[in-house]
């Protein structure tokens, strides 16, 4: 091991490091200074800057927040809360997996803050304890965003695995993502359905019941009606940081309501996602080329989304009569743009740190994690819990992964599992919406890092998720 491996591979921790205490678009920033030392201090060649997924990113961002400003998100709210609403009793099970799916079709956890209230309104008025749906719901938007075809993540991963030798594209990574979620979030379910005391028998909610802080809930267990989910149950809580630190107001009541133009452009958006699927599993669909002395190739799947989605905003101009001047303001908008630049930061290092080092980290670093493959998840894990970015971690450690010689198929299941970590700390806006919105209290933040309601459910569906990930994409690919 020489000393400028050691010295350079400090420049790149410290720029983590440095870029999660400030936060945001400080990643990008201290990724973007690591990369200058590596470059001008020890003469390293720069490495490939992330042009692709920042492109796929942008993209699929614009078309987003269009969508959002047409009142896109409050439509599939509506659906989602309809869904979660038919069957009460089993809330804890139906709200994950609704909001799962309608997490991976927009590419946004966002949608999850106006459904809490809906969650907690559902489950306290049918005696079920708060803190089993809202924690399992808040928990899987960690692992959603591997299964969503137009995530900041996906984007980073799909520029790093579509590619020779590995050749895993879009539908590969879909067909081993997706139901290793699916059994992850149902596995967690289960298993936080036998956690705690049952509302009715914990002391310190029939002690503010009893105090009148608390209305008790009906004596017959009752569905809540949709759009009918009153503010006093719902409780007002300050405001709360989004996803990369965005601020979002939380709402003060689930009212439910939404527009016509708002339904056509949310439907315009997933009919986008669905084509951007179906182009990735029939490559034939796709325009064909020429290309002197390499013969005849098909539009990659990075150009087809970008321009698959911009079709798509063009569309939600017309349908949605969206107003283009609060584009920017759109908390997808926001996060998109913090995630781009944090993302292209941070993949411009290690990119520069991997391409310097490549034959050193193979031959030892390749040991380790060939011997013990569980160390991959680990360290995407401990990125993603640090940094709180599911797309950093990617670009951070996924290239080591592909470059140490694991299999595609096994680093992808691992990864999406291990995108969970972001929930390690309780220091994400959707658990602090959470514990805000559970009047009941039974949902906590905690106070030594790790002793908060989410841990516990983070960790079995992350290890679930890994677990059946690694697994199909060992068998399968």
């Amino acid at each position: 091991m020489s000393v400028s491996f050691v010295l350079e591979a400090l420049v790149v921790l410290g720029a983590i490091v440095m870029g999660t205490r400030a936060g945001g678009v400080g990643v990008g920033l201290w990724g973007g200074l690591g990369t200058f030392v590596l470059v001008f201090v020890f003469g390293e060649a720069p490495g490939e800057p992330p042009a692709a997924a920042m492109a796929i990113i942008l993209a699929v961002v614009t078309s987003a927040a269009l969508m959002q400003a047409a009142g896109g998100i409050d439509w599939m709210v509506s659906v989602a809360a309809r869904v979660i609403e038919r069957r009460p009793k089993q809330i804890t099970l139906i709200a994950p997996l609704t909001a799962f799916a309608f997490s991976v079709g927009a590419g946004t956890s966002n949608i999850i803050y106006p459904l809490l209230p809906v969650i907690y309104d559902v489950s306290y008025k049918n005696h079920i304890r708060p803190s089993r749906p809202l924690t399992v719901t808040v928990v899987q938007s960690g692992i959603a965003l591997a299964a969503s075809p137009v995530s900041a993540a996906m984007a980073a991963m799909l520029t790093l695995t579509d590619v020779e030798p590995y050749n895993l594209g879009l539908t590969q990574i879909l067909a081993i993502t997706i139901p290793a979620c699916v059994v992850g979030i149902i596995v967690t379910s289960l298993v936080v359905n036998r956690m705690w005391k049952d509302l009715d028998d914990d002391p310190e909610v029939q002690a503010k019941i009893a105090s009148g802080e608390l209305v008790a809930p009906p004596a017959v267990a009752v569905g809540v009606p949709a759009g009918a989910v009153s503010s006093g149950s719902a409780g007002l809580g300050p405001d709360v940081t989004g996803p990369s630190g965005v601020a979002e107001p939380a709402p003060a009541s689930a009212q439910l309501t939404y527009t016509r133009a708002g339904r056509n452009s949310a439907l315009v958006f997933f009919a986008g996602v669905v084509a951007i699927v179906i182009l990735g599993l029939f490559p034939g669909l796709r325009p064909s080329f020429e290309v002197p002395d390499v013969g005849t190739v098909s539009l990659d799947m990075t150009n087809t989304i970008v321009l698959v989605m911009f079709v798509v905003g063009v569309i939600i101009l017309f349908v949605g009569r969206p107003d283009v001047r609060t584009v920017p303001d759109q908390s997808v908008f926001k996060a998109g743009m913090i995630s781009a630049i944090a993302l292209f930061g941070i993949a411009w290092l290690t990119a520069t740190f991997i391409a310097a080092h490549e034959e050193f980290i193979i031959s030892t670093v390749g040991a380790w994690v060939t011997d013990w493959r569980f160390l991959f998840a680990l360290a995407v894990f401990l990125v993603a819990a640090l940094t709180t970015s599911q797309s950093t971690a990617t670009r951070t450690m996924v290239p080591i992964g592909l470059a140490v010689g694991l299999p595609p198929g096994v680093v992808t299941g691992m990864w999406a599992g291990a995108l969970g970590g972001v929930y390690t700390l309780p220091a994400n806006g959707t658990q602090i919406a959470a514990a805000n919105f559970d009047l009941t209290g039974t949902t906590k933040l905690g106070t030594k890092l790790i002793d908060h309601s989410f841990f516990i459910p983070m960790l079995v569906l992350s290890v679930t998720t890994i677990i059946v990930g690694s697994v199909i994409g060992a068998v399968f690919f």
